[in-house]
């Protein structure tokens, strides 16, 4: 999130006041007491940025490649940040937005028709949940939250506001992983039974311990906080790193793991899983980071495995591949990633012969433009909130049953660990007040 340079600043006082009526206001309203925004009829988009990090001026970037599509203001609790979403739309030759720190007086505006989230993960659920109720659609970053109800309660805000909602995992938008998963799918590879998805990466940074300290000028680090759990500002828990850290975000299984998860469950049918265990922990980078480096979670789906693997400071991965997919058929096994893919056959069966696909480029332009297309005609996008609330899920069960240790059942009727109160508790939603999350089960 970003900072403010044309609008008028908020006290932290009328902050706080407005943030405990507003959303308690929002909260009880249904869709037709709030107006819906339109794209304007010479079929401009108007968008507005929530989140301008290197991952939200990317996507602007590529929001900007479409004719027809503005930015009319961007938001971040980071004045350090905003001039780089500027410079973006100076790039492109675009109307220079206004820029606000409280992501509210971008839902609030009555022209944006659909936001761009960005933010930490801590923040996705709420912007998501007002702005359906505002009548915005919502481009909305991997993975759509940090637990499995602030999830469900962004679906319930789309179905119920009728928005359409893209989750920003790009790959989904992927050729030739569209064209392997279809392959799996076909039944030429046989009954897969074991598939897997792993990532090894040598590039993350040693944290060193630091003090805590007063936060950065032009940072509002309250409100970057928001419903997260107060605490002293840590240079090594904010922006970049919040990733490392169970109050913001889920490590790399909710980081890398929504990815290629996604991409596992491409090839195979929606059933939830049954059963999720795990185990790892910090081996490698032995720092101030909270999320292990080191993970393996096993899936128990009703007709086959799928197993997580990650770890960090090392990135030579299975197969020989820093990351990727593989899916194990009686006929043989697909490896991909983004390379590309090929078909290795078993030697005793000649039903098959190996194929190797090159790579299908940069997906995020076409998965974008999917997501402006169904602005348009209001059909569901190709990873929808349900798709992306599913895979999101997973994810998540890896790591509660990581931060558990119990092996996990999963009853995905009424998305609940009945075997387990401790691990049904971070399925939950915590808020630190006043803010309130609409639509959540268990807040």
């Amino acid at each position: 999130m970003r900072d403010t340079v044309h609008s008028a600043s908020y006290s932290r006082r009328h902050f706080l006041r407005q943030t405990a009526l507003g959303t308690a206001a929002l909260a009880s309203l249904s869709g037709p007491a709030i107006r819906a925004t339109r794209a304007a009829a010479n079929d401009q988009i108007r968008v507005g940025l929530i989140g301008s990090g290197s991952m939200g001026c990317g996507d602007l970037d590529c929001f900007l490649l479409n004719p027809g599509v503005e930015c009319v203001v961007v938001c971040d609790v980071d004045d350090a940040h905003l001039k780089d979403a500027l410079a973006v739309c100076q790039k492109r030759e675009r109307k220079q937005p206004d820029t606000v720190k409280d992501f509210r007086r971008v839902v609030d505006r009555q022209d944006v028709d659909a936001v761009i989230i960005a933010t930490p993960d801590h923040w996705h659920a709420l912007p998501t949940v007002l702005a359906c109720q505002a009548g915005k659609d919502v481009y909305v970053e991997k993975p759509l939250a940090t637990t499995i109800d602030e999830g469900r309660a962004m679906v319930t805000a789309a179905q119920k506001h009728n928005r359409i909602v893209q989750m920003g995992s790009q790959w989904k938008s992927c050729q030739h992983i569209i064209d392997a998963a279809a392959f799996v799918k076909s039944g030429k590879l046989g009954p897969v039974s074991m598939v897997r998805a792993w990532a090894w990466l040598d590039w993350q940074p040693e944290m060193a311990a630091l003090p805590d300290e007063a936060p950065p000028p032009g940072l509002d680090y309250d409100l970057w906080l928001g419903p997260a759990p107060k605490r002293p500002y840590n240079k090594n828990r904010c922006h970049y790193n919040f990733r490392w850290f169970w109050d913001y975000a889920g490590g790399l299984m909710t980081d890398w793991g929504v990815h290629l998860i996604n991409m596992a469950l491409m090839g195979m049918d929606s059933a939830p899983p049954r059963t999720v265990c795990a185990t790892g922990g910090t081996f490698v980078q032995r720092d101030s980071r909270e999320t292990p480096d080191s993970q393996i979670a096993t899936y128990e789906f009703p007709d086959y495995l799928l197993q997580w693997e990650h770890k960090s400071g090392v990135g030579v991965g299975l197969n020989g591949r820093s990351w990727g997919v593989s899916w194990s058929g009686t006929e043989g096994t697909i490896l991909l990633n983004d390379a590309g893919w090929e078909l290795l056959i078993e030697k005793r069966k000649a039903s098959l012969e190996p194929e190797q696909h090159k790579s299908s480029g940069d997906p995020r332009p076409a998965h974008i433009r999917n997501f402006l297309d169904c602005m348009k005609s209001r059909q569901q996008p190709v990873l929808n909130l349900e798709a992306g609330h599913h895979v999101s899920t997973v994810a998540h069960l890896g790591n509660i049953a990581f931060r558990s240790g119990h092996t996990l059942h999963w009853d995905a009727v009424n998305e609940r660990i009945p075997n387990h109160p401790d691990a049904d508790a971070l399925v939950g939603v915590k808020y630190r007040s006043p803010w309130q999350l609409p639509y959540a089960k268990r807040a």
